[in-house]
């Protein structure tokens, strides 16, 4: 089983959420879910002041093999996009929880947001997923 950041919160849509700020949160997809999309080519996200809502589309991944959707892990308004994923955007391969992070987004709340998984939630997930 792969090692998940145990300081990361996790969606069931293989995001992770990490506190980056007072209100502020850094958004990425999974080790487990760059593996499933292969060489991501294209990264499609919404502009900073945008508002995006929890468990909704916030945008798209372009791998060699398909289209994927990222959802929303958390409600609030983007207020920064990675700029190295326009000309590089297989940092989130090889960097999934560190330099391929893809969006920061300032929530309504504060601290983490509810309905996440831990790390060992999220592994529970990705094994029965594997079954």
């Amino acid at each position: 089983m792969s090692h998940y950041p145990e300081h990361l919160k996790y969606s069931k849509d293989h995001e992770w959420v990490e506190v980056a700020g007072d209100r502020r949160v850094r958004v990425g997809i999974t080790d487990f879910a760059q593996r499933q999309l292969g060489d991501i080519v294209f990264v499609d996200v919404p502009e900073v002041g945008r508002d995006v809502t929890a468990g909704e589309v916030f945008g798209t991944l372009e791998s060699v093999k398909s289209v994927s959707e990222l959802y929303a892990p958390v409600s609030g308004r983007v207020t920064a996009k990675n700029p190295e994923l326009d000309s590089d955007p297989d940092l989130i391969n090889s960097d999934p929880y560190g330099d391929g992070w893809i969006i920061e987004i300032e929530t309504s709340g504060t601290g983490v947001p509810a309905g996440l998984l831990d790390a060992a939630q999220y592994g529970n997930l990705v094994a029965a997923e594997a079954e």
